[in-house]
């Protein structure tokens, strides 16, 4: 009898749709995790899949060296959230980004986010405990 493979958490479907959308940029590999429905709250990117289709090709074409590397993961139930330092200049602070997403059936089906722009200290801070 073969044995029965697991399927992979909403956690693990998350972090492999983030990379090879946002940082290898291919569609190709992100279709494998996005579901037929894809519902986006971000008001500067389409719903559905080939909505954000788009918005890889348009990063791929236009940031190349784009990178988003991811600090933290916090999974419940269908639902994960990333916070990630975003670099779409290099050399550049880049944002602090909060990315939510819903999964169903093993796919990613809908997507929040919350953007910050990582500023150029004018005053030093006052703590020493970092964005991330």
């Amino acid at each position: 009898m073969p044995e029965a493979t697991a399927s992979p958490s909403a956690r693990e479907v998350v972090l492999a749709f983030y990379e090879a959308a946002l940082n290898e940029k291919d569609v190709e590999k992100a279709k494998r995790y996005l579901g037929d429905v894809y519902i986006q709250h971000n008001p500067h990117v389409s719903d559905g899949p080939e909505g954000f289709f788009r918005f890889i090709r348009f990063r791929r074409e236009r940031y190349p060296q784009a990178r988003n590397e991811v600090k933290r993961v916090i999974a419940e139930g269908d639902l994960v959230a990333l916070h990630v330092h975003s670099v779409v200049i290099p050399g550049s602070p880049g944002r602090q980004i909060v990315d939510i997403f819903r999964v169903e059936n093993g796919k990613v089906v809908e997507h929040w986010d919350v953007i910050q722009e990582i500023p150029v200290e004018l005053f030093p801070p006052i703590n020493d405990n970092g964005l991330f």
